[in-house]
């Protein structure tokens, strides 16, 4: 099914509660049941958003060839105060480690990245304004 389209399921398992799946069988827990808590929907896509912009900046600084050991992203999302209360802006930062990491190749790869290659952020261009910015921490 290379149309385009991608599907999933979300099935209702009680009180505020989905269980979502992908065809591939990944599946989170979408809001919460009881005492079990899940992951809001709007937490859920600022959780894309990281994963998105995550792998892009990760493979587009593999092929600049900088050596990054880890790397952490930090979400967060500012909604409006009435319905429907859509994230009007939403920072990123991004927590990296590595050696020699070089500044204009981790802003070019984050700029790519949101600007060009994150379907998620680009989905809320228009809509939130997205901020971001990183930190290079020494190696342990």
């Amino acid at each position: 099914m290379n149309d385009g389209w991608r599907e999933v399921h979300a099935e209702w398992v009680g009180e505020s509660c989905f269980v979502g799946r992908n065809p591939s069988g990944g599946e989170i827990r979408i809001g919460s049941l009881g005492e079990q808590p899940g992951v809001s929907p709007m937490e859920l896509l600022l959780m894309a958003v990281a994963g998105c912009t995550g792998v892009d900046v990760v493979n587009i600084l593999n092929k600049k060839r900088q050596v990054l050991t880890k790397l952490s992203l930090e979400v967060k999302g500012r909604m409006s105060a009435e319905f429907p209360k859509v994230y009007k802006e939403i920072e990123i930062i991004y927590h990296m480690w590595g050696s020699d990491l070089e500044p204009k190749a981790i802003e070019h790869a984050i700029g790519l990245s949101l600007e060009k290659y994150c379907s998620v952020s680009l989905n809320l261009h228009g809509v939130a304004s997205i901020h971001s910015r990183y930190v290079i921490h020494d190696e342990d």
